[in-house]
């Protein structure tokens, strides 16, 4: 194997899909050493690099060397300086390994795709995936009856591909002659493309006919491919005739995927359909807590709870900045001030949305096909007490508006009705799947 021919293939991927600087900045002085046994050991210049090659992007480059080299199992990060490299080759002791995780525990199977690292005691349940996450412990103990299919919808980096990974390791430990199979919809659609042009349909079918769980990620671009609509709906009825489970990923709700067909968007529904949303404020503390724990780091409470208060994007982001955070610590090896982390995140804090109340009420109101100032009403009817704590929930929890001035904006209510009706909306979303999704088609309407 030209491990310096790999590498250079690789790096040109690399760098479509990073921006100019990360790629200057973390790819510069990296090489392939070597391949042992489907090990494929990438050099470093030090242990700064190798830690966030790691982190950041330890996903890309194994994807990346696996198109490009078959035989690949995993990948190991080593330090060692390129000028050296065959002098220090053969007093590398062993490589960087996951302290958590035992060797075997790092390969993607290669017969079902699945990153063993997606793992339930692994994923932080809150309110943004609760829902999500009870649908799938119920998919585990009734695979192919309960929930099927599973539809599971939200923004990027909000852990949708951890959780239906998640559930395809747990089906596979839980039942040993259950055949499990993960694939993004891209690597579905060139499969079939391919069975096509090589006069091979019928193998095709074959193949992912034989499985008991099929896991399908990025649903959302299938919607201009017809083709590949039409081969999915049979497959679809497959696996459901026949009581197989089958998952969907998407970034948003199937009536939202553009040029989708109805009888797909209807075989979606007949199951699960729920979405993840940007963690809480809680939730994102958990996850920051989680993280330095498992890297060993110990940071003053107030500087996970200044970040997990600013940073209210998706969990990438928040373990971005949490990474930003650690790399101070490690080059000056000390833990930063909470002045100090404010000045190295500072420029990564997203302002505050500014919110038009009216602009709100008038939105819902329309969604609900109710008029505008019904809602300001004083009034016990169903429909209308509905709409009004939908509006009172979002402008609390969407853009952090105080309990009293929403009431005072509504009619005049006082803070403590306001606060039932957050709470009450906040309560239901967890068992009312229909509205959660109302929910998510209304903040559509803002965007």
């Amino acid at each position: 194997m030209d491990t310096k021919q790999l590498w250079k293939r690789c790096l040109v991927e690399i760098e479509t899909g990073v921006s100019k600087a990360n790629f200057s900045t973390w790819f510069k002085n990296t090489s392939i050493l070597r391949e042992e046994t489907g090990i494929v050991y990438v050099g470093v210049p030090n242990e700064f690099v190798r830690d966030w090659l790691k982190n950041k992007y330890h996903k890309l480059i194994t994807k990346t060397i696996a198109d490009a080299y078959e035989n690949m199992r995993a990948v190991e990060y080593v330090i060692t300086k390129l000028e050296t490299d065959r002098q220090e080759l053969s007093n590398i002791n062993q490589p960087y390994l996951n302290k958590e995780l035992p060797l075997k525990d790092l390969y993607i199977n290669p017969d079902d795709n699945l990153n063993p690292r997606y793992r339930f005691d692994s994923f932080i349940v809150g309110g943004f995936n609760e829902l999500a996450y009870a649908a799938s412990q119920a998919i585990i103990d009734n695979p192919g009856t309960k929930y099927n299919p599973f539809f599971i919808y939200g923004g990027t980096g909000l852990g949708k591909t951890h959780l239906i990974q998640a559930v395809g390791n747990a089906i596979k430990e839980k039942y040993q002659d259950k055949k499990v199979h993960y694939m993004t919809l891209e690597k579905f659609a060139t499969d079939f493309i391919n069975s096509l042009q090589g006069n091979k349909a019928n193998s095709f079918k074959e193949k992912y006919r034989k499985y008991d769980l099929l896991i399908i990620d990025d649903i959302q671009f299938i919607g201009k491919m017809e083709k590949i609509q039409e081969e999915l709906f049979h497959t679809f009825n497959t696996f459901y005739e026949n009581n197989k489970q089958i998952i969907f990923s998407s970034d948003k709700h199937p009536n939202h995927i553009p040029e989708l067909a109805d009888r797909l968007k209807s075989r979606f529904s007949a199951g699960m359909i729920v979405d993840i949303s940007e963690p809480e404020y809680e939730s994102r503390l958990a996850i920051l807590k989680v993280k330095t724990q498992e890297l060993g780091i110990s940071f003053e409470p107030e500087i996970l709870e200044y970040i997990a208060s600013v940073i209210s994007g998706n969990i990438r982001e928040l373990e971005g900045n949490l990474n930003i955070v650690i790399c101070q610590y490690r080059l000056k090896n000390k833990a930063p001030t909470l002045a100090e982390v404010k000045n190295l995140i500072k420029n990564n804090i997203k302002p505050k949305k500014n919110v038009n109340i009216k602009d709100v009420v008038k939105t819902v109101g329309e969604y609900y096909s109710l008029e505008e100032t019904s809602i300001y009403e004083k009034t016990r009817r169903k429909e209308i007490v509905k709409a009004r704590q939908v509006v009172m929930y979002l402008l609390r929890e969407d853009f952090n508006v105080s309990y009293p001035l929403i009431g005072q904006k509504l009619g005049g209510k006082d803070h403590t009705t306001v606060i039932h009706s957050y709470l009450k909306i906040k309560a239901d979303i967890k068992n009312d799947a229909q509205l959660l999704q109302e929910l998510e088609q209304i903040r559509a309407l803002f965007k």
